[in-house]
C-alpha cells in the first residue's frame, strides 16, 4: 500500500510523454515565442482573474508563462483567512500579492529583481491595493529578520544553473530549493504554513528533497496539465510529517 508520500512524489515525478506529444508541445512552445515576443520585450498590460496587471521587461509575465497565473486564481478564502499576513516570495509583477491582498490584511512583496519591485508597486496602486501590499527588494527571506507570516507563496526558479540576468532569475537558480527550505520554519507563524508551486518541467524533485529533509509535511493543494507541463501546488506545513 502507498503511503501518502510515495504518492506525493509521484505527482512531481515527470510523466513519460510520448514522442508525438512532445513534439507537438516544442511546437507551440516556439509559436508561442514567435507570436509573444513583443508581450516579453515591451511594458505590456494584462488581465488575470479580472485585474489589471502592468508588466515591464526582464520581468515574469504570468499570463505568457502560466505558472503565475494559475497561482494567482487559486488564492481565495479557502486558502487565506481574512485576517493573514501573507509573504509573496519573489512576487516578480505582483500577480499573487494583488490576488492574496483582495482577500487577506496584509501582504509584504519581495523580489531580488529592481524592475519587479517597481512593477509590483504600479499593480499595487492600479488595483487600489497600495495600502495593503508592503514592497521590498531582496534575496529570498534576507529583507526579513525576525519577521514571520501566517502563510507564504513562493513561485520559484525551476531551473537549474547561474542565472544569465535579471531576466533570467525568474527561471534560474543554484540553491533557491536549499535556502528557501532551511529558512522556511523561521518565517511561519506556529499555525502557518507555505504555498509552493512546482512543475515537472524543472527542479520539482529538488524541493521535494530539501522541503523532505527538514520534516515538512506537504500535500497538494491543486494540479494543472497542459500538454507538455503538468503544475502541482503543494501546502506546506512547518508541523513534523
Amino acid at each position: 500500500m502507498s503511503t501518502p508520500s510515495d504518492v506525493l512524489h509521484s505527482l512531481l515525478d515527470p510523466p513519460r510523454y510520448s514522442a508525438a506529444r512532445m513534439a507537438a508541445g516544442k511546437a507551440l512552445s516556439w509559436r508561442h515565442r514567435v507570436l509573444h515576443r513583443r508581450r516579453r520585450e515591451d511594458v505590456v498590460l494584462e488581465h488575470i482573474g479580472g485585474r489589471p496587471l502592468v508588466v515591464v521587461p526582464s520581468v515574469f509575465n504570468p499570463r505568457l508563462m502560466r505558472t503565475g497565473a494559475f497561482f494567482a486564481r487559486q488564492l481565495g478564502p479557502a486558502l487565506l483567512r481574512a485576517d493573514a499576513e501573507v509573504l509573496d516570495m519573489g512576487t516578480g509583477s505582483g500577480v499573487c500579492a494583488v490576488h492574496a491582498a483582495a482577500h487577506v490584511r496584509r501582504v509584504v512583496a519581495v523580489d531580488i529583481n529592481p524592475a519587479a519591485v517597481r512593477c509590483t508597486l504600479i499593480n499595487a496602486l492600479i488595483n487600489g491595493l497600495d495600502n495593503r501590499i508592503e514592497v521590498l527588494h531582496g534575496d529570498l527571506f534576507e529583507p526579513l529578520e525576525g519577521r514571520r507570516f501566517d502563510v507564504i507563496l513562493f513561485n520559484p526558479p525551476f531551473l537549474q544553473g547561474v542565472p544569465r540576468d535579471d531576466a533570467d532569475r525568474a527561471w534560474r537558480s543554484i540553491d533557491v530549493a536549499e535556502r528557501f527550505a532551511a529558512e522556511l520554519r523561521r518565517h511561519l507563524r506556529p499555525a502557518g504554513y507555505a504555498l509552493l508551486l512546482l512543475s515537472n518541467y524543472g527542479g520539482a524533485s529538488e524541493f521535494w528533497g530539501q522541503l523532505r529533509r527538514r520534516g515538512l509535511a506537504m500535500t497538494v493543494v491543486a494540479q494543472k496539465s497542459y500538454i507538455n507541463e503538468k503544475l502541482t501546488l503543494l501546502k506546506v506545513d512547518v508541523r513534523e510529517s
